[in-house]
C-alpha cells in the first residue's frame, strides 16, 4: 500500500542518492506532483468502475485533505467545469480546502496554480474551470447553482449535513456523469451509514487507518496517538475510522437523537446558556462546556431544543466571553453555570465581560450519569431536539451509559447540556434532590439560596 516516494524515502541514504541521480532536474520537479505515479498510496487513487460516490472513510492524517485536493486537480485536466467544494465550516473551507498545507493550491505547480477569490470563495483554473465554495452551516447557498463535480470534506462532522447533501444532490445535473468525492472521519450518523448501505447512488467506499500513513506523520504524534488511544472507543473512530455502534446500556442512541433532531427551532419562550468551566488551563486540560437549548410549548406540553455547542478550551476570559456572545446571539434569558470547582468565582468571571447578564449559579451534589438520566429519558421521549447535527456534543452523550461515562476525558459538553435542561424543565427532571441552585438577579450579582 506504499506509495513510490514512500519505499524511495526508506531506502538507505547511498542508494536513494543513487536512484535519484539518474533523474534529470526537470524529472525530478515533476516527481512533486505526479500524484498518481509518484506520491500516492494505492487507496488514494480513484477507483476504477461505475459510482456516484466516492467515500474515503479513513482515520486522522491518512491523507483525505490531499487526496480531496489531487482529485479535484485530475478531475480539471480530465474536463471538469462547474465544482462544488463544501466544508464543515467557512473557515475550514478556505484554511484547510483551499489554503492548508495539503489543500487545493499546494498541489498545482506555481505556473498552473490556479486563481482564488475569497468570500465568496471562487476557484478559477487556468483552463477555464470553475469551483465555487461552501459551507454546511447555509445549506440554501447550494439551492440553484449547477455542477459536475463535487468534493466534500469531514461531512461526518456537518451541521446541517442531510440539508446540505440533498441540496447539492439537486444540483449534480452538468456532463455524463457527475461524481462526488466524500472525504471524513467516520460518525454514526445517519448520512454516513446511508451512503455505506449503498443508499446514496452508487457508493464506493475506502477506508484507512491513521497508520497507513506512518511514514509522513510525526514520530512523536504516532506514538502519543497510540499510547494514549489504541484501543479506545474514541481511538476507534478517530484513528482506526470505525462506524461505532450504541454502547450496551447507553443512556443516549444516535439513532434516537436522529430520530428527533430538525433543521430549525420554532419560536422559544426561555432560552439559557449552560456552562461546564474546566478547572485548569493547560494542554491537557479538559474542555469548558458551553452549550445553548431553548424551551418551546406551554406549560403542559414544552419541548427542548438545543441550539448551539460552542464548547472550547482556553482561560476563564475566554470561555466567558464565549458564553456571553453565546447569550447575546440567542438572546438568551441566563446563563446557568456549575461553580463545584470555582464558586463564586465562575460568576465573577462571566460578570467581568458583561456586568448585567443573569447568572444562575447550580452546584452538583451526585454524579453526572445520575443527573444525566431523567435528561435521556426527555430525548426518549422526544422532548428534546437537536437543531443540526453536534458531532462532538452527540458522541458524549451516546458514550454515558446506566454505570457512567465511558468515554475519555470528561464529558463536559454533555454535562453543560444536562445542566440547561435541568434550568428549563424542572417539572420534568426529577433532579431537585440533587442540585442546589443559587439565583443572582439580573443585574446585580448578588443572589439568594433558593429551595
Amino acid at each position: 500500500m506504499s506509495s513510490l516516494a514512500e519505499r524511495l524515502a526508506a531506502l538507505p541514504a547511498d542508494e536513494r542518492a543513487k536512484a535519484l541521480s539518474q533523474l534529470t532536474d526537470q524529472e525530478a520537479a515533476a516527481l512533486l506532483f505526479d500524484w498518481r505515479g509518484f506520491l500516492a498510496r494505492q487507496d488514494q487513487v480513484a477507483p476504477s468502475g461505475d459510482w456516484d460516490v466516492w467515500l474515503c472513510l479513513a482515520g486522522r492524517g491518512w491523507g483525505k485533505t490531499r487526496t480531496g485536493a489531487e482529485w479535484i486537480r485530475e478531475q480539471v485536466q480530465a474536463g471538469a467545469k462547474r465544482i462544488a467544494l463544501i466544508a464543515e465550516t467557512q473557515k475550514d473551507l478556505e484554511e484547510v480546502m483551499i489554503n492548508g498545507d495539503s489543500g487545493l493550491l499546494s498541489v498545482f505547480p506555481e505556473h498552473e496554480r490556479p486563481h482564488v477569490r475569497f468570500k465568496p470563495v471562487r476557484v478559477t483554473f487556468r483552463n477555464g474551470a470553475v469551483a465555487l465554495g461552501y459551507n454546511a452551516t447555509e445549506p440554501n447557498q447550494l439551492r440553484g447553482p449547477q455542477f459536475d463535480t463535487a468534493w466534500c470534506d469531514e461531512l461526518a462532522k456537518w451541521r446541517y449535513a442531510r440539508e446540505t447533501w440533498d441540496m447539492l444532490q439537486f444540483g449534480l445535473r452538468l456532463g455524463d456523469h457527475p461524481r462526488v468525492l466524500v472525504t471524513t472521519t467516520p460518525r454514526p450518523t445517519e448520512l454516513v451509514k446511508a451512503m455505506v448501505a449503498g443508499q446514496e447512488g452508487k457508493v464506493h467506499v475506502t477506508r484507512g487507518s491513521t497508520m497507513d500513513n506512518r511514514a509522513n506523520l510525526a514520530k512523536a504524534f504516532l506514538r502519543k496517538v497510540e499510547q494514549r488511544y489504541a484501543g479506545t472507543r474514541l481511538g476507534r473512530q478517530e484513528l482506526n475510522a470505525e462506524i461505532l455502534g450504541d454502547l450496551p446500556g447507553a443512556l443516549w442512541s444516535q439513532g434516537g437523537i436522529d430520530a428527533y433532531r430538525v433543521s430549525r427551532a420554532p419560536d422559544l419562550r426561555r432560552t439559557v446558556i449552560a456552562i461546564d468551566p474546566a478547572t485548569t488551563n493547560t494542554e491537557e486540560s479538559n474542555e469548558h462546556g458551553i452549550v445553548a437549548v431553548g424551551a418551546a410549548g406551554s406549560d403542559q406540553d414544552q419541548a427542548g431544543y438545543v441550539l448551539e455547542d460552542a464548547s472550547q478550551g482556553g482561560s476563564p476570559a475566554d470561555w466567558a466571553k464565549a458564553a456571553v456572545a453565546l447569550y447575546h446571539k440567542h438572546q438568551a434569558d441566563a446563563i446557568v453555570a456549575e461553580v463545584n470547582q470555582g464558586g463564586d468565582m465562575v460568576e465573577h468571571t462571566i460578570r467581568t465581560v458583561a456586568p448585567h447578564v443573569n447568572v444562575i449559579q447550580v452546584r452538583a451534589t451526585r454524579g453526572k450519569h445520575v443527573r444525566a438520566e431523567p435528561v435521556a429519558a426527555l430525548y426518549a421521549q422526544g422532548r428534546v431536539r437537536h437543531v443540526g447535527q453536534m458531532p462532538e456534543l452527540e458522541n458524549q452523550l451516546t458514550q454515558f451509559t446506566n454505570e457512567g461515562y465511558q468515554g475519555d476525558n470528561s464529558p463536559d459538553r454533555a454535562d453543560a447540556l444536562v445542566w440547561a435542561c435541568t434550568e428549563l424543565f424542572p417539572d420534568m427532571v426529577d433532579t431537585i434532590p440533587d442540585v442546589s441552585r443559587f439565583y443572582g438577579s439580573r443585574g446585580s450579582g448578588g443572589g439568594f439560596l433558593a429551595s
